[in-house]
C-alpha cells in the first residue's frame, strides 16, 4: 500500500491511499491548508490498525 499526497484545484493538501494493485482504497475526505496537517492525518490512518470494527 502507498499514499499519494497532492494539492487539489484550490491549492489545498489531500491524500489518497492505494492498494498494492494501484486501486484506490481511501482518500482524505477533506482538504488541509497545511501540508503538516495532511501528513498528521496520514499518520492517524497508518496508526489505526488496532481500531475496533463495529457492524450495524
Amino acid at each position: 500500500m502507498y499514499f499519494i499526497l497532492y494539492k487539489d484545484t484550490v491549492n489545498q493538501w489531500r491524500w489518497t491511499l492505494f492498494a498494492s494493485n494501484s486501486k484506490k482504497i481511501a482518500n482524505s475526505g477533506e482538504a488541509y491548508w497545511n501540508k503538516a496537517d495532511c501528513m498528521a492525518a496520514i499518520n492517524l490512518v497508518k496508526g489505526s490498525g488496532s481500531a475496533p470494527v463495529y457492524e450495524r
